[in-house]
């Protein structure tokens, strides 16, 4: 039986991503998109299969999160920051649900 990491990655921001290292995680305080495309990157290598990016961050990474969208040994999942959620996270949930069964079943509006 393979041995998998049970590593989670964390980039963002310090202020929003340090304390995720009392967590036990593996953080990459970051201060742009190009150094948090580097350690996306870099931690993809280290075999991080769950990586978690904050959404500020994660808006201008839609390259790189494309990039592994297909790839079945990474998720990449976008973070509300320390100043809340810009919504870029639900969005990407309901997109991956939708995808996968066929149909909005998480956000459906219409009334039966």
């Amino acid at each position: 039986m393979s041995k998998k990491s049970s590593k989670i990655g964390v980039i963002g921001s310090s202020d929003a991503v340090l304390a995720f290292r009392t967590l036990g995680m593996v953080v990459r305080p970051v201060r742009s998109p190009q150094q948090a495309m580097l350690a996306v990157h870099r931690l993809v290598q280290e075999g991080v299969p769950l990586i978690f990016v904050t959404e500020d961050i994660a808006k201008d990474l839609s390259e790189t999160f494309a990039q592994y969208a297909s790839d079945p040994t990474v998720t990449l999942i976008p973070l509300p920051g320390v100043h809340g959620s810009d919504g870029l996270g639900m969005q990407r949930v309901r997109k991956n649900v939708e995808k996968a069964v066929g149909a909005d079943i998480l956000f459906n509006d219409t009334e039966d």
